[in-house]
């Protein structure tokens, strides 16, 4: 994420914009949305149902929800399951010269809909699964990135406005979210071959030891830990490398 952090949180908020503010981890934190996770951009949830006319039923009065609010949740539906996701595209970042950026991130209409989400999912005696949460972006080393990243956006998406959409960096984003995020690390020029490519598994907090031990227990080993829980870098016994990524910044009791 070019524009925070690694662990999510933004590196500086539009206070006095006339649009709808980024929210900050510790306002996050605040909200107390016990079913969701803050992971990456947005807010997620996984609830669990017991058939799909479950799912359908609740998703249903979501959307009423969604409708009454004039903001809607990503919603995929699975066997056993309803995951939802809420992320703004029109959040307002304003970066170190004050300059303002539109970007996707959570504001407060994502929070006022969780809660209202949670409250439909009492109603419907449906149950959430927050530690069961993730997200999946991909990351790109380069030094090139306003020069490579329009060959990404097509490959990834066929088209050119998904490159920088929702960030004001050259990441590619697809407005669909059929594909993960691809985000360019910023590195110098170097000759000596080494991996470029990497994927960032966020997680909920609570159960990030627990998929860095299945890590380890597979064969896996940890290559760096200095910005745990934050991010730990992990490899395979090729030496392939990826990182489980917690942010930090929008939960409770995790030491940054």
């Amino acid at each position: 994420m070019p524009f925070a952090d690694r662990a999510g949180a933004p590196a500086r908020l539009a206070i006095d914009s006339p649009f709808m503010d980024m929210l900050n981890g510790e306002q996050i934190v605040a909200a107390n949305l016990t079913d969701w996770r803050k992971l990456a951009q947005g807010l997620h949830a996984r609830y669990v149902v017991a058939d799909f006319g479950t799912a359908a039923r609740f998703v249903a009065a979501v959307g009423e929800a969604g409708d009454a609010l004039g903001h809607h949740p990503r919603v995929s539906i699975g066997r056993g399951y309803v995951d939802l996701k809420l992320v703004s595209d029109d959040a307002i970042y304003r970066d170190g010269e004050g300059t303002e950026h539109v970007v996707e991130w959570v504001t407060q209409q994502d929070v006022d809909l969780a809660r209202r989400i949670t409250e439909i999912a009492a109603d419907h005696e449906v149950a959430a699964d927050p530690a069961s949460v993730s997200d999946i972006e991909l990351g790109l080393d380069t030094a090139r990135s306003a020069t490579i990243a329009p060959v990404w956006a097509a490959l990834l998406t066929g088209s050119a406005e998904a490159q920088g959409r929702g960030s004001p960096s050259d990441e590619i984003r697809d407005a669909t979210g059929r594909v993960p995020n691809l985000w360019f690390g910023d590195v110098d020029e170097y000759e000596t071959p080494r991996q470029r490519f990497h994927i960032e598994v966020y997680v909920a907090p609570e159960v990030a030891v627990q998929r860095i031990a299945a890590v380890v227990a597979a064969g896996g080993t940890v290559v760096d830990e200095s910005n745990a829980p934050a991010l730990t870098v992990i490899a395979d016994q090729d030496g392939n490398q990826g990182i489980v990524c917690v942010d930090v910044s929008a939960a409770k009791g995790v030491e940054q």
